[in-house]
């Protein structure tokens, strides 16, 4: 750092910040076949999560808190009911992303099942999301609830 910056001056260059997220293991009730809905099993999460804010200590504001998001995460997938797809579930994580931490501008999610299949050490999902998709996804969504109604 040059003796005139201050930390809270430094301006990230590209796209931004990324928080990573290896494996989070979470318990949920997710799967089609009978005898996933007998008990939760266990879900693991990589994630990547972007954003441009400056970090400052003492300030969250336009910043992703990691341990937060984690927390936030496993708390949801805990108290949900089954969800039949990883893919559902990776739009419900995504969207519970977007709307909880304004910051976010984009993020990868990877979704698996540890050990589900003999001869595979993972098998899952990945959705790559922008916070554009997530609007448009979004509006998407309203529109076909108010037409339901």
């Amino acid at each position: 750092m040059k003796p005139y910056e201050t930390a809270g001056s430094l301006s990230p260059g590209g796209r931004g910040w990324r928080i990573v997220v290896d494996e989070l293991i979470v318990v949920t009730r997710i799967g089609l076949h009978d005898r996933e809905y007998v008990a939760p099993q266990p879900v693991a999460i990589d994630a990547s999560l972007r954003y441009r804010g400056v970090p400052v200590e003492g300030s969250t504001h336009g910043l992703i808190d990691y341990e937060a998001w984690c927390e936030r995460v496993a708390r949801y997938l805990a108290d949900k009911p089954h969800t039949r797809l990883l893919e559902t579930l990776a739009v419900e994580v995504a969207a519970l992303s977007f709307t909880e931490w304004p910051a976010l501008d984009a993020l990868t999610l990877l979704l698996y099942k540890p050990k589900i299949r003999e001869g595979t050490r993972r098998v899952g999902v990945e959705l790559d999301w922008y916070r554009a998709d997530f609007d448009s996804w979004r509006a998407s969504d309203e529109a076909r609830l108010s037409a339901a109604r």
